[in-house]
């Protein structure tokens, strides 16, 4: 099933440097439904969408051998600057293998302001979330 989303529009997606660094995008419109309860009349780009981000920039990028994942963990997020309707977000992400084999993905979010997030995700099996053991 897929995961529900609080964004309207998608995450695009950039070329990449290499299978374990990559690039996606996206534009904070107006319109985004979350805008108008977050701050009336000062509207700023909820920290969930830009975790929202994150990982659909991680899920539309994952590299050939992480295909099977799913997200398994919100590690960690560290909001550093606000995000503002008509900002463009610019998400960097580097890939790597976990010692458990997992995969590891840490999303550096920026604006033409400067760093706006840093978000680490952990990716895994489905044997690795226990999934496969509940079937």
């Amino acid at each position: 099933m897929p995961a529900a989303s609080p964004l309207r529009a998608a995450v695009e997606v950039l070329p990449a440097e290499s299978e374990l660094n990559t690039a996606a995008w996206f534009t904070v419109a107006d319109t985004e439904t979350v805008l108008p309860g977050h701050y009336p009349g000062f509207p700023i780009f909820p920290g969930v969408c830009l975790v929202e981000c994150a990982r659909q920039g991680a899920e539309a990028t994952r590299p050939d051998d992480a295909k099977g994942t799913r997200l398994a963990a919100v590690e960690s997020t560290r909001f550093t600057g606000p995000v503002f309707p008509g900002d463009r977000i610019d998400i960097a992400m580097a890939w790597k293998r976990t010692p458990a084999g997992d995969w590891q993905v840490r999303a550096k979010l920026t604006t033409g302001r400067g760093p706006a997030a840093g978000v680490r995700l952990r990716y895994a099996t489905t044997a690795t979330t226990g999934e496969a053991a509940a079937a």
